[in-house]
């Protein structure tokens, strides 16, 4: 297979999985056509766990250091506000912003991540039979979107180990070096109830305004040089039954995106710290921050092709990897989970173009 042949075939990948809805935690349909596909396509075996698909290219050898290419099958629920078919896969030209015509595809999951993926994929398709330097490994993997259990988090442990990925996402084949985490808080503060009319009881709006007023102005020391600061949201606020009632409890959700400069369970530790006695609560720390350095080989090579680098604020699958990681892929992050969401095709031959030239040969 040529790279030529290899744009049509996953434009015509493309289509079928836009036709085959694959919401988040449904995506059964979606990875039988994947796993089919690639059984067709590679005469390996395909491996499946749940609706996680994967195969690894032949000469497997364990001295070697392994690269998994990674993206997800999943998408999200389409907004109300599409004007077209979201699983219906139409071709348009259209003029594009520099004012030259291109030709989009438009169906839900074609930016993110269906794009990404059918190139990773024929990527793979291409390098499989040319001896490299590292063993080689394709995921397509599901619930990213919702960062499921059933995703990627429960296919790692399955998989050889794994010493770098590229994740594909939307970044315009830009290299995201950096991406950050997520952190999502409960807190809680307590008073006592008493009639609002008379001087009772401990107001516990009160006490939580005060938490969140050192929420809402405290800077942790440390700066990212890619991602920048921590950022600390409240984002819900609940408490009270009737007017003339003391509130005993507050209730309140903190959305933190952490950095590359903590760990999750650090930032937890000090934001607990600086509110108590109000109780802050993690739901979860498993959604870390990731980074690697730009003296990587790959970021290197990244460089050499003419990419630029950034630190991304949306979330990934890279959060739930502990190996090394740059996410980089066709398509534009603004255009995930909007109406009328497309590809423009000359994105995909582009994305095989760069994955494949900075692939082939690299040693890590």
């Amino acid at each position: 297979m040529d790279q030529d042949s290899a744009f049509y075939k996953a434009i015509d990948l493309l289509k079928s999985m836009i036709s085959t809805p694959s919401t988040s935690r449904n995506e059964e349909a979606v990875a039988n056509l994947i796993g089919d596909y690639l059984a067709n396509e590679t005469g390996l075996e395909v491996h499946r766990s749940g609706n996680n698909v994967w195969v690894i290219a032949q000469g497997f050898d364990p001295s070697r250091p392994t690269l998994l290419l990674n993206s997800h099958c999943d998408t999200v629920k389409p907004v109300a506000t599409w004007t077209r078919d979201p699983f219906a896969p139409v071709e348009e030209m259209v003029e594009g912003t520099s004012g030259r015509i291109e030709t989009r595809l438009y169906g839900l999951g074609s930016n993110d991540a269906g794009a990404p993926l059918v190139s990773l994929l024929h990527t793979f398709l291409l390098l499989k039979d040319i001896p490299q330097a590292y063993n080689l490994v394709f995921l397509a993997s599901c619930e990213e979107e919702v960062s499921g259990r059933n995703g990627i988090e429960s296919v790692l442990p399955l998989l050889p180990k794994i010493d770098l990925a590229v994740v594909g996402e939307p970044t315009g084949m830009h290299a995201a070096i950096a991406e950050k985490g997520l952190v999502v808080l409960d807190g809680v503060a307590h008073g006592k109830s008493g009639h609002a009319a008379r001087n009772e009881g401990v107001n516990a709006i009160y006490i939580a305004l005060d938490a969140i007023q050192k929420l809402r102005y405290f800077s942790f020391e440390n700066e990212s040089p890619t991602l920048g600061p921590v950022k600390i949201t409240v984002s819900v606020v609940n408490a009270g039954t009737v007017h003339n009632v003391v509130p005993d409890l507050c209730s309140f959700v903190v959305d933190v995106r952490s950095t590359d400069a903590y760990t999750n369970q650090e930032i937890v530790a000090r934001l607990q710290q600086l509110v108590a006695p109000v109780e802050l609560t993690p739901r979860s720390t498993r959604l870390q921050p990731s980074g690697i350095s730009e003296a990587h080989p790959i970021i290197q090579r990244i460089k050499t092709l003419g990419r630029q680098c950034f630190g991304s604020p949306t979330l990934s699958d890279q959060a739930l990897l502990s190996c090394p990681s740059v996410k980089i892929g066709p398509g534009d992050s603004a255009r995930s989970h909007t109406a009328d969401e497309y590809i423009c095709l000359e994105e995909i031959r582009e994305a095989i173009q760069l994955y494949f030239s900075l692939l082939n040969g690299l040693n890590f």
